[in-house]
């Protein structure tokens, strides 16, 4: 790594595994803290601003859903990767859903492990290159996380806002379903499922209620698109 090894959270309560994870992420340059329960990881993720963490689903304590939970309402948003023996995809969706950014099922080799961290770690380094994403009079904070439009405050929930982040950041271009699907909650796209559209009309109808014009546009059988008129 270049520069300064970026730190690490690792919630995990098997010792031998937490040891494995530690280790191994150590002798790849990264500086590793390690929580042992869920309330262990609580504390350690709000006081400590890390550039990504590790949380094992089933913990003591707190389990790693409602720590995800937790630290999202508290307005931590560090890149969390689930881990967990719960490899369905609806316990895949419920663990992104609450906040996790990626989801690992073991057992798992660790080079996947460790690219799946890699490229969590791009994400958080480069969300602060970019501050505040704009289309028309909507206005994105990257930082603080809030939305507004024409200087009214818009309350969304996280993963509201990163649905809203991605088509904002694709603005003008046409994003299909599977495309949010995959990059928002990491799943591939199953044709039955109908959540994008779900939280594609709540975003809506808070961005463009009672607007001048609308921003979010559906386009039929294909996706969404962010555009602002003009």
């Amino acid at each position: 790594m270049i520069g300064k090894p970026s730190r690490i959270l690792v919630i995990e309560d098997d010792c031998e595994t937490a040891e494995q994870l530690v280790d191994s992420l150590a002798t790849h340059g990264y500086n590793v803290d390690l929580a042992l329960d869920g309330e262990e990881g609580l504390k350690r993720g709000r006081s400590v601003d890390y550039a990504a963490m590790t949380i094992d689903r089933m913990l003591p304590g707190i389990d790693g859903i409602s720590l995800i939970r937790l630290l999202r309402e508290e307005g931590v948003f560090t890149p969390a990767l689930i881990v967990s023996a719960l490899g369905e995809v609806d316990d895949r969706v419920r663990g992104l859903r609450a906040g996790g950014d990626d989801y690992l099922v073991k057992p798992f080799a660790f080079a996947e492990l460790l690219a799946r961290v890699e490229a969590l770690v791009r994400r958080s380094e480069n969300s602060g290159k970019e501050i505040v994403l704009r289309v028309g009079d909507l206005e994105l904070d990257l930082v603080s996380r809030a939305v507004s439009r024409r200087n009214q405050k818009i309350d969304l929930l996280p993963r509201e806002f990163q649905v809203l982040e991605f088509l904002v950041r694709n603005q003008g271009h046409v994003v299909p379903r599977a495309m949010l699907l995959q990059h928002v909650w990491d799943l591939h796209f199953d044709p039955m499922t109908n959540i994008i559209d779900v939280y594609v009309g709540r975003v809506r109808r808070k961005v463009d209620a009672g607007q001048a014009y609308p921003l979010i546009h559906t386009i039929r059988g294909i996706g969404f698109c962010v555009r602002a008129p003009g």
